[in-house]
């Protein structure tokens, strides 16, 4: 019986040698962008005057409920790599309004042998496309969020919309970040640093006493994503932590054409400019449904950047 157990052992040992090795010798593809983000509302019409009316983005397709003519997906486009997709679906987690988050890889069937390899069920099968074309598949990060990785096809919808639905209205003509709610610091750390390959530059604090922000800049680009810490108490503060930044390259500018556009579509919130934790000027509008859109700035007041926060992290 102990000979029994110790050959068990041994091949057990021998199993998980095996595969640390395989998870070593399998390279993660490079990370290039956000290349979208997804939200949740309750009303299309009036989430595309937000964004079209207000912000000037045009659409530049759908996707209907499968055997409907009812939209289920609207495609906002931010520039030729870049969109944000509304849907019309009740929320998965209501009141939580951000569907997922997707990034660009080079390499789309590398990071599913890269993830394999770290232990990830990946149930997408080799060249699996998505209804727009492009190679996609999805995973749960720790905080339970769908992450998206995407590699464009020629054939693609994105693709082939290349140069067109940019129009000259639009406030902004990038992502600059992609924030939402982190609950479980030491294992999403774990997953997007020491997995993907994430970068933290930055840490932030509302009132120099508790952590507030962290972020966490993508391997193979400047984009970056906004861990949002701290509990959230309501529909409110869900729309405002989970939130997507577009960078703008003059809020002045921004600001006196978005009070024009508000009167002429019945925006009524407030359009201020502040300046964040961060030094950069920034302007929160929100969704109909609550969710923010923060447009920014991409450079400090002063030149200089925030020194970053040593507060600690709220408690779990």
């Amino acid at each position: 019986m102990r000979t029994l157990r110790t050959r068990w052992s041994t091949a057990c040992l021998a199993l998980l040698g095996t595969l640390s090795l395989h998870a070593q010798t399998v390279a993660r593809p490079k990370i290039t962008a956000i290349s979208h983000v997804g939200y949740f509302v309750s009303n299309l019409d009036a989430a595309r005057q937000f964004w079209h009316g207000l912000l000037g983005f045009d659409e530049m397709y759908t996707l209907n409920k499968p055997g409907t003519d009812q939209v289920r997906i609207a495609f906002i486009k931010i520039n030729d790599h870049q969109h944000v997709e509304l849907f019309t679906d009740p929320p998965a987690n209501p009141p939580d309004h951000m569907s997922h988050i997707c990034f660009t890889v080079s390499d789309i069937e590398q990071m599913k042998a890269y993830l394999r390899a770290q232990g990830f069920t990946i149930k997408s099968p080799a060249g699996a496309k998505v209804r727009t074309g492009d190679y996609a598949f999805e995973i749960k990060d720790p905080e339970g969020m769908l992450v998206e990785f995407v590699q464009s096809s020629p054939d693609g919808w994105e693709t082939k919309a290349a140069g067109k639905f940019a129009p000259a209205t639009r406030l902004s003509t990038s992502i600059f970040h992609a924030g939402f709610t982190v609950h479980h610091l030491d294992q999403t750390m774990d997953f997007y640093k020491r997995i993907l390959g994430f970068t933290e530059t930055w840490r932030g604090s509302s009132d120099n006493k508790t952590l507030s922000w962290i972020n966490m800049k993508l391997p193979d680009s400047d984009d970056y994503v906004e861990f949002m810490l701290g509990a959230n108490t309501d529909a409110k503060s869900q729309g405002v932590k989970n939130h997507l930044s577009l960078a703008v390259p003059s809020m002045d500018k921004a600001a006196a054409e978005l009070k024009t556009r508000a009167a002429a579509i019945g925006y009524t919130l407030p359009i201020d400019i502040h300046t964040g934790v961060n030094r950069k000027r920034q302007i929160n509008l929100y969704d109909p449904d609550g969710t923010r859109v923060e447009l920014m700035e991409p450079f400090t007041v002063d030149g200089h950047p925030a020194p970053s926060s040593s507060a600690p992290p709220p408690a779990s």
